[in-house]
């Protein structure tokens, strides 16, 4: 049987120009994050206007919300009625109380978790979650910050994974590492964000071309 094809999200989106650029290279999902303390950040009124860009020319691309330890009743306001992105994103501490409720109150998107990986101990941690939980993702541990950091999970972590939902790998995803991450650790999906950069959240669209064309050889 045929492998699936690895999708492809770039995260940390800025401008209208630069996600419409990466849509047209063939990009599975788009994420924009929403979390303050990152040098990635943009409010909300931008944050709606490039996914309402998107939403209209590029209507299959996944438009993802990247939110950090965010209080539920706040998430549940931002997040009813007909929003522009289609999944929301959890990076930070949230516990399974906190998945279940908002899944509840907001089925109508999809809802990924972040999972910081320091050691194989934290992927046992996963398991309780995935029944709330529409995709994983699972980056590197840094103690300075929650993401786009640039630093990969340690290889042993990543072999033979299973779960129940699709799971994309994020933390240091190169054009160097597709052939490892392709052949022996098999995700779902790659996330990238910094290594493929001018400046934080300004992105280099040669880059993403030759990673997407590299992802699609195999």
């Amino acid at each position: 049987m045929p492998k699936t094809k690895t999708l492809v999200k770039i995260c940390g989106i800025t401008s209208i120009e630069q996600a419409l650029q990466v849509a047209a290279l063939g990009t599975n999902a788009i994420g924009i994050i929403s979390v303050n303390e990152s040098p990635r950040y943009i409010p909300p009124e931008k944050k709606k206007e490039i996914f309402k860009t998107l939403k209209d020319l590029y209507p299959n691309i996944e438009r993802v919300s990247v939110v950090k330890n965010c209080p539920i009743d706040s998430m549940i306001k931002n997040f009813l009625g007909e929003p522009n992105e289609t999944t929301i994103q959890l990076h930070g501490d949230e516990d399974i109380d906190y998945c279940k409720k908002l899944k509840q109150k907001v089925p109508n998107l999809s809802l990924w978790k972040a999972f910081r990986i320091k050691n194989k101990k934290d992927l046992d941690k996963i398991k309780i979650y995935e029944k709330y939980l529409d995709a994983i993702l699972l980056d590197s541990w840094n103690e300075k910050t929650y993401g786009g950091s640039g630093k990969r999970i340690e290889l042993p972590y990543l072999e033979n994974l299973s779960f129940s939902k699709p799971w994309w790998l994020a933390g240091g995803v190169s054009k160097d590492w597709i052939n490892e991450i392709a052949t022996r650790i098999k995700p779902n999906g790659i996330d990238i964000s910094s290594s493929v950069e001018i400046s934080p959240g300004i992105k280099d669209i040669y880059k993403i071309s030759t990673i997407i064309k590299e992802v699609k050889k195999y």
